[in-house]
């Protein structure tokens, strides 16, 4: 049996390290103690709307520090953005909109580095007329995709991805808890590693998460911005109530 991941997501925005709320850059954090944690796996998304070399350079120093699978995304369009990443020491990369707009691109990923290499965002809001129902987003959240979030998902899998990442766009930054409403949608549908971000606030969400769901990995961005300790008391209370977990 495959172990539970817990994954730290951060979000740099002009080379600086962000916590978001609703897919928007909200307060800074400093990003000099990410080499010390016991996480499993970390991604790197720049939501910068200028791009730069700062973004390349963190990708560069967390490449270098972490030895940990690192994934890497923002604004990801061409196979040449993707092999530049690769280049600077990325494991996978994170596919969003460009997956989206250009279906050649999560083959041309694939046969160049392997499906494993990667990782499909789903960014899925509430539908304003029917919340038990969820729309397809793009542009971090702001641009409307007309196509149902599961049918892309399983697109994208024949296209050439490896895991899917399923965000939610209203529970971002909450810190009240996965939407479960929205995880039923993919559970019983995806058969591959599943990532699910949105509203993890505490270490019995992400239990609940595993409990509940097929998922592969517990993403979070914002409870993970503290010290060492934290991830690793995580992982004891997971593998205390019986969660495969690594160590």
């Amino acid at each position: 049996m495959l172990k539970k991941r817990l994954i730290a997501v951060l979000t740099f925005n002009e080379g600086v390290l962000f916590r978001t709320k609703n897919f928007i850059p909200d307060y800074r954090y400093t990003s000099n103690f990410v080499d010390l944690w016991s996480i499993d796996e970390i991604i790197l998304i720049d939501v910068s709307k200028k791009k730069n070399n700062l973004f390349l350079n963190i990708v560069k120093s967390f490449s270098q520090k972490c030895f940990v699978p690192l994934t890497v995304g923002g604004g990801i369009k061409t196979i040449d953005h993707a092999d530049l990443f690769f280049k600077f020491g990325a494991d996978k990369i994170l596919i969003g909109s460009g997956g989206i707009e250009n279906h050649k691109l999560l083959k041309q990923i694939s046969t160049k580095y392997g499906s494993q290499s990667i990782i499909q965002a789903v960014d899925c809001k509430k539908n304003k007329k029917n919340e038990h129902e969820y729309d397809l987003m793009k542009d971090s959240g702001h641009t409307f995709v007309d196509k149902n979030p599961l049918d892309w998902s399983l697109e994208a899998l024949h296209l050439g991805a490896g895991e899917i990442l399923i965000n939610s766009v209203d529970n971002d930054g909450s810190l009240l808890g996965f939407d479960f409403d929205l995880i039923k949608k993919f559970n019983q549908f995806l058969h591959c590693p599943t990532l699910f971000l949105g509203g993890c606030g505490n270490w019995q969400h992400i239990l609940d998460l595993f409990n509940n769901t097929q998922a592969s990995g517990a993403c979070t961005q914002n409870i993970y911005h503290f010290t060492e300790e934290s991830v690793k008391s995580a992982k004891d209370f997971l593998s205390e109530n019986q969660i495969n977990i690594r160590k």
